[in-house]
C-alpha cells in the first residue's frame, strides 16, 4: 500500500472515530435503536419541538427500492433498515402519527410489496395514521408503496404515477457475431436462458414474460383501487405507465392534497387533533457499515470509479421484473 493509501486510511479512521464521539456527544438530543436485522443503528432527530404530549415520527425513503443489503459496496437506500424503522414506528407507543416522506423512482417488485404491507400492518396492527409526503420523485414503486397511506401529499411538481411493471434485458448476440464471439450455453430446458442476451426471444418466451407481467400490472392496479378506493377501470385508464406531476396526479386523485413535508405534518396534525405535537425523523445512524462504503466509495478510487463497480454488481443478478420510472 502507497503512502496516499495509507494516509486516506489515516484520515478515514480519525472520521470515524470522530463520529463515535459526535454520537455520545449528542445522546441526550436523540434515541438510538439497534436495527435487529444486521446490527445497524439509526437515530430519530427532532424535527420540530413540541409539548410532548403527542409524537410524529418522519420515515424518509430515499433511492431506488432495492434490497441491496448484503452487497459490500451497498450504499444509499438500505432496504432492511428501512422496514425496521417502520416496525419502530408502528410499535413504538410513543408515536401517534407517522409520515413517509418519499422521493424515489421506485424499485423492485417484491421489496415495494413489502414495503406496502408495513403500511397496512402499521395502519390496521397498532391503529396509527400513515401520511405520505412525496419529494421531487415519488413514481412506480414510489408510487405503489404510498396507496395505502391516509393521505397523500405531493409538490405541484413532484414527478409520480408511473403505474406500471418493466423488464428489460441487453441482447449482443449481432455484436458477439460480427466480433467472433462465440457463447456455449447446457441447459436442463428450452426456457432456461429466457431472456439471454447471446439470443433472440422466441414468440412462446415472449409470451410467458407478458404473462408475468401482467400479472404483476393487476396486482398494482389492484393495490390502487384498494387504497384509493377507485373502481378499477378508472385506474386502468390513467395505469399506462405515464408519468404525472403532483398537480396532474391530484386532478385525477392519485394524491389526496397538494403541499410541503411541513404541510403534511400540519395536516396530519389537525387531522388527528395532535396538536403541537413533537416531530422527529429515522436516520441511519453512523457506524461501520457507513465507514466502510465511505472508504471504498471515497477514499479509495485512484485508479478504479468504484461507483462504477456498484452499478456493475448491481446489474449482475439477471433480468427482473421492476416497478421502476426510468427516463
Amino acid at each position: 500500500m502507497n503512502g496516499r493509501r495509507w494516509a486516506a486510511l489515516i484520515i478515514a479512521g480519525g472520521l470515524f472515530l470522530v463520529s463515535i464521539a459526535y454520537q455520545i456527544a449528542t445522546t441526550k438530543e436523540s434515541n438510538v435503536y439497534g436495527n435487529l436485522i444486521g446490527g445497524e443503528m439509526f437515530e430519530e432527530h427532532i424535527m420540530k419541538e413540541g409539548t410532548g404530549e403527542h409524537k410524529i415520527a418522519v420515515v424518509p425513503l430515499d433511492g431506488a427500492i432495492q434490497d441491496l443489503t448484503d452487497s459490500p459496496l451497498a450504499a444509499g437506500y438500505n432496504h432492511k433498515e428501512f422496514l425496521n424503522m417502520l416496525d419502530q414506528a408502528g410499535s413504538d407507543p410513543f408515536v401517534d402519527g407517522v409520515i413517509i416522506r418519499v422521493n424515489s423512482p421506485g424499485g423492485g417488485v417484491v421489496e415495494s410489496a413489502e414495503i406496502h404491507d408495513k403500511v397496512v400492518d402499521i395502519q390496521e396492527q397498532y391503529e396509527k395514521p400513515v401520511y405520505v409526503s412525496m419529494g421531487n420523485t415519488a413514481a412506480s414503486g414510489g408510487y405503489y408503496v404510498a396507496a395505502p397511506a391516509d393521505k397523500i401529499v405531493a409538490h405541484p411538481a413532484t414527478l409520480t404515477g408511473s403505474i406500471g411493471v418493466i423488464m428489460e434485458s441487453i441482447n449482443i448476440s449481432e455484436f458477439a457475431d460480427n466480433h467472433g464471439i462465440d457463447f456455449q450455453t447446457i441447459k436442463s430446458g428450452k426456457h432456461k436462458d429466457i431472456l439471454s442476451m447471446s439470443r433472440d426471444m422466441t414468440e412462446d418466451e415472449e409470451k410467458i414474460l407478458q404473462s408475468m407481467i401482467d400479472e404483476m400490472y393487476e396486482d398494482f392496479v389492484d393495490v390502487i383501487v384498494a387504497g384509493r378506493d377507485m373502481p378499477e377501470d378508472e385506474v386502468k385508464k390513467i395505469s399506462d405507465g405515464r408519468v404525472y406531476t403532483g398537480k396532474q396526479a391530484y386532478e385525477l386523485d392519485l394524491v389526496d392534497e397538494l403541499g410541503s413535508l411541513e404541510d403534511t405534518i400540519a395536516m396530519l396534525e389537525e387531522d388527528y387533533q395532535l396538536n403541537d405535537a413533537i416531530v422527529v425523523q429515522y436516520e441511519q445512524a453512523f457506524g461501520l457499515s457507513n465507514f466502510f462504503s465511505m472508504s471504498f466509495n471515497e477514499m479509495f478510487r485512484s485508479d478504479v470509479d468504484l461507483q462504477e463497480v456498484v452499478n456493475t454488481l448491481r446489474s449482475t443478478d439477471g433480468p427482473r421484473a421492476m416497478y421502476l420510472y426510468t427516463e
